[in-house]
C-alpha cells in the first residue's frame, strides 16, 4: 500500500490533506504536537488501519524511527507556527517550529538516505507571504526575490532556503510550494475568515485591521490538496512552485460580500457591524501570486469557485459550530500582535 507522512496533520490544511490522501487510499501516518486542540475535529472519526497517528514534535529525533519502519514515499510538512499577529507576540515558537523543525526534517531524510539508500520526497508548504508586499497588479513568481515583513514569513523563507541548500548539497528530493490564503472547513478561529463567521453567529462586531485594504489571493482547501498531490507526483526536484487562483480581495469587500452571503441563510444581530481596529505593525498591503508555472508544467488550476466556497464554509460552520468550543477563548479570540 502506498503511504504518506503528513506533518501538522491535526491543523486545518494537514487534517484535510489527510482525508484527500485517505480518498486516494494511502495509508497515512499524521505527525503532530497537538499544541492548539486534542487531536483533529475533521479526523476524530477517522480510525482503522489506513491511518496511524503520533503525539510528536517535529524537532524529535524519533522521526528516523518511523521513516524507518513506514518507509512512505512522502513527507507533506504542514507542520508549522502560521498567524502573523502570533508570530509578533512570541517570535521564539516560529524559529523552533519553522526553522529548527525543518531542519531536523531534513536532517532525518538526509540519515535515512544514507542507511536505506533510498529517497523519500519532501513536499514543504510555504507560503506566498515570502514574497513581501506587493504593489497594485503587481504579482510574484517563483523566480521573485524573497522580502519577508513578519517574523512568521521570515521563518518560512528561511526553511526555504535551508531546504533549496540540502536539495544542492546532498541531493534530497525535495519541492516547495508556496500558497496564497486558504479557506474552508475546519480553519482556526484566528484567521479572518473564521473569525468573522464566529462573530457573525454571536452577534458580535467584525474587526477590521486600518481601512480594510489589505489585500489577499484566496484558495479552497481543496485545491489547495489537490495541487499538493499534485506537486507531490510531478514536481521537479529542487523546485518552488506556486499554487494560486487569480481570485484577489481586500479584506472590506471580503467582509461585505460574506455578510450577504449570510444574510440569504440567517437573520443578522443588530451588532453585526463592520468595525475598523487599529492595524498590526509592519501589515503588508497585498499579496498575489503568478501561478502559471504549475498550470503550464504541471497541468494543475482551480476548481472551486470563491463564492460558492465561501458560502460551503459559512455553511460547514453553522453545522459544526461546536468546532468553535475546542479553542480557548483567551489564545483564539483575543487580538494579539499590538505589544511590540
Amino acid at each position: 500500500m502506498k503511504k504518506a507522512i503528513v506533518t501538522g496533520g491535526n491543523g486545518f490544511i494537514g487534517s484535510n490533506l489527510i482525508k484527500f490522501l485517505l480518498d486516494k487510499k494511502y495509508f497515512v501516518i499524521n505527525i503532530d504536537k497537538n499544541k492548539y486542540s486534542n487531536g483533529s475535529y475533521l479526523l476524530k472519526d477517522r480510525k482503522g488501519k489506513n491511518y496511524k497517528f503520533f503525539n510528536l514534535d517535529i524537532n524529535s529525533i524519533k522521526i528516523f524511527n518511523i521513516l524507518k519502519k513506514y518507509k512512505p514515499e512522502v513527507i507533506f510538512n504542514l507542520a508549522a507556527e502560521t498567524h502573523v499577529d502570533r508570530s509578533i507576540e512570541k517570535p521564539k515558537d516560529f524559529i523552533h517550529s519553522n526553522i529548527n523543525g525543518v531542519f531536523n526534517i531534513l536532517e532525518q531524510l538526509r540519515k535515512y538516505k544514507k542507511k536505506i539508500k533510498k529517497d523519500i520526497r519532501l513536499v514543504h508548504i510555504s507560503t506566498d507571504e515570502v514574497y513581501g508586499d506587493l504593489k497594485e497588479k503587481e504579482s510574484s513568481s517563483e523566480k521573485s526575490a524573497y522580502k519577508p515583513s513578519s517574523p512568521y514569513s521570515a521563518s518560512k523563507a528561511s526553511a526555504d532556503h535551508l531546504i533549496k541548500s540540502y536539495v544542492r548539497t546532498y541531493k534530497l528530493d525535495s519541492v516547495i510550494s508556496n500558497c496564497c490564503n486558504n479557506f474552508g472547513p475546519g480553519q482556526y478561529p484566528e484567521k479572518l475568515i473564521p473569525t468573522l463567521i464566529f462573530n457573525i453567529l454571536n452577534n458580535n462586531s467584525l474587526p477590521i485591521y486600518g481601512k480594510g485594504e489589505n489585500s489577499r489571493e484566496w484558495i479552497h482547501v481543496d485545491d489547495h490538496c489537490r495541487g499538493l498531490f499534485t506537486i507531490f507526483k510531478k514536481g521537479k526536484i529542487g523546485e518552488s512552485y506556486n499554487i494560486g487562483t487569480g481570485i484577489n480581495i481586500n479584506n472590506l469587500n471580503l467582509t461585505k460580500l460574506l455578510l450577504r452571503i449570510v444574510k440569504k441563510k440567517i437573520r443578522l444581530g443588530k451588532k453585526v457591524r463592520i468595525k475598523f481596529v487599529k492595524d498590526r505593525p509592519g501589515h503588508d498591503l497585498r499579496y498575489a501570486l503568478n501561478s502559471q508555472k504549475i498550470m503550464r508544467k504541471l497541468k494543475w488550476k482551480s476548481k472551486i469557485k470563491f463564492e460558492k466556497g465561501l458560502e460551503d464554509t459559512f455553511d460547514w460552520y453553522l453545522e459544526n459550530y461546536k468546532f468553535f468550543n475546542l479553542f480557548s477563548k483567551k489564545n483564539f479570540f483575543k487580538r494579539l500582535g499590538l505589544n511590540t
